[in-house]
């Protein structure tokens, strides 16, 4: 317990949860907004450019950075950077911190420089290799190859926003940050809108609109940067420890991102071999999953990186152990019922988002298959995040690499046991299966590092939650099978009755939580507090 100065008594535990889901709202709002202004996005796009020559080739030119942005930005630099820029903050000093930050900026810039210039350069072998069918010659090879070389330095710029992502978050600053993919989307649906009408060939305004949009999210982290007393001048040190160190946990994270882009490619193999369609119902399944891993899962786990990292550098696994538990209970709490409302309502959500023009009510139904085996591992998908952030808290990158292997093989093989008999949807339950067993794989590792974590609480939560859900599932869905039985109504009805029953889903979910005594009731409040906030 810790006396305050005015006499009151606060229990550092509750504070250090609080901290937690209050970035994790602050996170997850921003996160919410970036995902719904990428669909604006996507919209725009579509509208002026269609999905003919020149929308092939700037997806294309725009895929290359934004394979390097995942393999070495936001995933293995801000997890490798993270967990020793936080142990410097609380056991050297400040100061040895911020020089430490300037050194790895220092070092990063140069080796960005370099791979810009280089990709730059190469960019005809970058698309004759990314894109072989595009020939080697002719307008929409030589388009892609101008899109590249305009796109190629917003490697340059991501990975210093990741960077400053990762200092501000060790400095418990998580709303710049996340707010910074808004101004990618806004920079995009900018040049789109102004530039690429004035321009003989209108798609170069969309890759003009990239580099738009990475100044811009650079621009939105130097106030805070400074307000924080960071320093930005060069420091040249490349033989600093923490600096090798750092160096050292990127590996095995760059190489546990590329497990993932590989799983991807071979998920999109075996669905090429289904009938026609298959990849495309699983794209669309994928999409309508990303929203409450986004605005839940990525948040719960960005925000619980920092205060585990510090905890982890103290030594103190007291701390740690509630921090961590409290992180996947409420994790739980959140994705549990997301996944019961999905499965229930996923078809009449889909026919809103998708259903028009060419995508007709067996794209429907086909999607809606994907997205309920996709939704049977929503938990697992959400409390990985969460397991593996405190793997990166020690430092220890390898472990969850290896699992992440392991895990490529099993997908891999329930996919061809599941993809004859299931199709598509096979492929999304096997992509479940495996995640779930990565869970428990991780939650065994965990287990066996002493006084890091406790299950009994996990669990005695999970069932809590677990049976709220499936309560309100089944309710939600016989509402609207009786719905559907009285013959729908118009696409507004739709929309009306649907957006009725997750307001009365969520509501009776949080009525039988109350019921059931789940203590995550108070963590939501401190999670939407920052959301309600900003809305107003």
């Amino acid at each position: 317990m810790v006396l305050q100065t005015d006499g009151s008594i606060e229990d550092p535990r509750v504070s250090e949860r609080e901290r937690v889901s209050k970035a994790a709202g602050v996170v997850g709002f921003y996160t919410l907004l970036s995902r719904i202004l990428g669909l604006v996005r996507d919209m725009v796009v579509a509208r002026f450019f269609g999905a003919g020559m020149a929308a092939d080739a700037f997806f294309v030119a725009f895929r290359i950075p934004n394979l390097l942005r995942r393999l070495f930005a936001e995933g293995s630099l801000t997890i490798a950077f993270i967990p020793v820029f936080t142990e410097y903050l609380h056991q050297k000093s400040k100061k040895d911190a911020f020089d430490l930050a300037r050194a790895v900026l220092t070092l990063l810039a140069m080796v960005l420089a370099l791979v810009t210039v280089l990709g730059v350069l190469f960019a005809p072998w970058v698309v004759r290799l990314q894109a072989f069918g595009f020939g080697g010659s002719g307008p929409k090879y030589e388009l892609t190859v101008l899109l590249t070389r305009i796109t190629f330095p917003y490697i340059f710029l991501v990975s210093l926003v990741a960077f400053f992502m990762g200092v501000l978050n060790s400095l418990r600053h998580f709303a710049a940050p996340a707010a910074a993919p808004i101004f990618l989307n806004v920079g995009i649906i900018a040049a789109t809108l102004i530039i690429s009408p004035h321009l003989s060939e209108p798609v170069v305004g969309l890759a003009v609109g990239v580099l738009i949009g990475g100044v811009l999210q650079i621009l939105l982290q130097l106030p805070w940067l400074i307000q924080k007393g960071v320093s930005l001048k060069p420091c040249w040190n490349p033989g600093h420890p923490a600096v090798r160190r750092i160096g050292l946990l990127m590996l095995p994270a760059i190489y546990g991102s590329a497990i993932y882009q590989v799983n991807q490619f071979i998920g999109t193999l075996l669905a090429s071999f289904l009938p026609q369609g298959s990849v495309s119902w699983l794209y669309y399944a994928d999409r309508l999953m990303e929203f409450p891993l986004g605005v839940f899962a990525i948040a719960i786990s960005t925000a619980a990186l920092p205060s585990l990292s510090a905890q982890a550098a103290a030594k103190d696994l007291t701390e740690f152990r509630e921090t961590l538990s409290h992180s996947v209970r409420l994790t739980f709490f959140i994705t549990i019922p997301a996944m019961a409302g999905l499965m229930a309502l996923g078809q009449p959500v889909i026919q809103i988002f998708f259903q028009r023009g060419a995508f007709d009510s067996l794209s429907t139904v086909m999607t809606t298959k994907a997205l309920f085996c996709y939704a049977v591992g929503l938990w697992a998908f959400s409390a990985n995040r969460v397991l593996v952030s405190a793997f990166y808290a020690f430092q220890d990158t390898r472990t969850p690499v290896k699992i992440a292997t392991v895990t490529l093989f099993v997908n891999v093989g329930f996919s061809l046991l599941l993809m004859g008999p299931l199709k598509h949807a096979g492929l999304a339950l096997a992509t479940s299966l495996a995640s779930s067993m990565q869970f428990f794989l991780l939650l065994f590792c965990l287990k066996r590092m002493q006084g890091v974590l406790h299950l009994r609480p996990i669990l005695v939560s999970a069932f809590k939650s677990l049976a709220a859900s499936a309560l309100m599932g089944l309710c939600l869905y016989f509402l609207f099978l009786g719905w559907r039985g009285t013959g729908g109504g118009s696409f507004s009805r739709l929309v009306f009755m649907t957006v009725v029953l997750i307001v009365a889903g969520a509501l009776g979910y949080f009525a039988l939580a109350k019921l059931l005594g789940c203590r995550e009731l108070g963590s939501m409040k401190d999670l939407i507090r920052p959301l309600s906030k900003r809305i107003r």
